[in-house]
């Protein structure tokens, strides 16, 4: 039996017994090591085997593919169960605890998704990982450190493992409310302390309230289309959509300050959505967009950003910005003003879940630290590319999907122009299924009581409809996705309801288009076309969602004849 160690044990005390136990639990003798059985209902199965008179080693077994490994975790001394981290204050009296069979251990151990075939260390936040080469080298480098690695590569878990060795006070922060709490839960997962680190986990909004609360309410995306409906008299060639994000992304979204309106007619042609002829329109919206957030006591986090970098203090040792590519430039340069001492920061981000108003990207972020010289020279940018989330086939509709992407808008840049590797054993499946009454009333049987289903729709306001078919309180929009994995997510009429903008997603794709399974590098060839700003979010929105199921995908679609799905090689089951 394959022995692992989890990073965090300690055997130095009990050096030669340890050595002695662990040859006999690879040997797979628990007879020997007089391996015994913890019962701990909640927080999974453990074993002690014995070290001494006094002292116990606890440790569990984990299963890869076909072979099962014992992975130890930590030393007992002198009985002190009540103080074992991962027993966590259980009452264990050891003349009353079974001896256990080699058979049944193995029978019972906890899948492991991947497995490094050499190094033996594990690390442990809700459930042990073992990293690959590229995430251990991000493990092992000093910040300051860019981390770009697309859904499912292991990036929040590789951060927060990073996390665990900063002092001082530290912050945790992301767009996604739901993404920090997550992160949190899992981070302090079995018991984890550090008594020289105080750390906060934070969504970007608590993040703005923690310096000073703003006055009112943040103005949302329904406040913003509500307002504009009554402006579309004088603004009737301008869409919605694009106006917000060119407010939220372009005009209010500089480190430097908000755009003049000088400077934003000065923009290049890849700086904009729009054309130069248009953006005196475009401010005077947002002109008009200022007045109506003081008339209605809304904020907007660009405009309070810009405002609280004055009230700004350093405070944090060590700065986790997670999702960095739905923050903006000035939000990101709000965070970082937090910093005690620069470059003590880590980001991370994928480029292809850009799911909110922004026209970020890696070249903006990087232009930020390359203006001081010492971190330039210190600057790096480490790319994931394995996926250890998503089934085989799931990935694969996820890479095909890229491939469209790529082919019909260009490159986004070069540091997100790669296909994704799945590297667990799931095979998996991903079914094209009509919008019929009795599909709905079967999916919804599945997974109205389940934990392992998930429903997902695009936005907020598609949720009422997803609610009159499906009972599962695990419904979420697009924005609540960021962190969310289950076994099965259905995805609800993410195309059907949006035929006009995936009909622009594919228009000039064709099936011999995508054959090719790497990505060559290629921008845009018409500057001028804003193609790619103007349909990202349908895109982007329908890649995350694709990969938040570990297993089984299920696409509830009515326009089960769209050719994207001809081109993601999928058909109605």
């Amino acid at each position: 039996m394959k022995i692992l160690e989890y990073t965090g044990l300690d055997t130095t005390r009990v050096a030669v017994a340890y050595r002695k136990v662990k040859d006999a639990i690879a040997r797979g003798d628990f007879r020997a090591a007089q391996v015994k059985k913890l019962v701990h209902p909640g927080h999974g199965k453990f074993y002690r085997a014995k070290l001494d008179e006094a002292d116990r080693l606890i440790f569990s077994l984990v299963r890869h593919g076909d072979e099962v490994c014992a992975l130890m975790l930590e030393v007992v001394l002198n009985h002190d169960y009540d103080g074992s981290r991962f027993l966590r204050g259980a009452n264990i009296d050891e003349s009353r605890i079974a001896d256990c069979e080699l058979v049944e251990a193995v029978a019972e151990a906890r899948p492991l998704r991947y497995l490094h075939p050499e190094r033996g260390e594990i690390h442990l936040l809700d459930k042990p990982i073992s990293f690959d080469d590229a995430q251990e080298e991000v493990y092992r480098t000093l910040a300051p450190l860019i981390v770009v690695g697309s859904a499912g590569s292991g990036k929040t878990a590789l951060i927060l493992e990073k996390l665990k060795h900063a002092e001082g006070e530290v912050l945790y922060v992301t767009q996604s409310a739901y993404l920090a709490r997550n992160a949190r839960d899992i981070y302090y997962a079995n018991g984890f302390e550090h008594p020289g680190q105080d750390a906060v986990f934070l969504s970007y909004r608590e993040f703005v309230e923690s310096i000073q609360v703003p006055a009112g309410r943040e103005a949302v995306w329904r406040d913003f289309a509500g307002w504009f409906a009554r402006q579309r008299l004088a603004f009737r060639d301008i869409d919605g959509h694009q106006a917000f994000e060119e407010i939220r992304g372009v005009i209010a979204a500089g480190a430097e300050g908000v755009l003049t309106r000088e400077a934003y007619r000065a923009l290049g042609v890849r700086q904009s959505i729009f054309p130069a002829e248009r953006r005196d329109q475009l401010y005077d919206l947002f002109e008009k967009y200022r007045e109506w957030l003081g008339e209605t006591r809304l904020f907007d986090l660009n405009l309070v950003a810009h405002e609280w970098l004055a009230k700004a203090a350093p405070r944090y040792d060590f700065v986790v910005i997670d999702e960095v590519q739905d923050i903006t430039q000035v939000q990101l340069t709000l965070v970082l003003k937090t910093l005690k001492r620069p470059g003590h920061f880590l980001l991370c981000g994928d480029s292809n879940q850009i799911v909110h108003p922004n026209f970020f990207s890696w070249g903006q972020v990087k232009s930020l630290f390359w203006r001081d010289p010492m971190l330039a020279e210190r600057q790096r940018l480490s790319l994931l590319a394995a996926n250890f989330r998503n089934s085989r086939e799931a990935t694969r509709v996820a890479n095909q999907l890229l491939k469209i992407k790529q082919r019909r808008f260009g490159s986004i840049d070069r540091e997100s122009n790669y296909l994704v590797e799945a590297v667990g054993d799931e095979a998996g499946r991903v079914e094209l299924i009509a919008d019929k009454d009795e599909s709905k009333r079967e999916l919804d049987r599945a997974s109205r009581q389940s934990t392992r289903f998930a429903v997902l729709v695009m936005r907020d306001e598609d949720k009422a409809a997803a609610r009159r078919h499906f009972t599962t309180p695990l419904l979420f929009s697009i924005h609540e996705a960021k962190g969310l994995e289950y076994e099965n997510i259905v995805l609800y009429r993410f195309v059907s309801d949006h035929r006009a903008e995936f009909n622009e997603i594919v228009a000039g794709v064709a099936p011999a288009d995508l054959a090719a399974e790497t990505l060559e590098y290629r921008r845009a060839k018409d500057k001028g076309d804003k193609s790619l700003e103007v349909y990202k979010f349908f895109v982007n929105a329908l890649y995350v969602a694709l990969t938040r199921a570990t297993a089984n995908l299920y696409l509830i679609e009515s326009d089960t004849g769209h050719p994207v799905f001809t081109l993601l090689d999928l058909a109605t089951t």
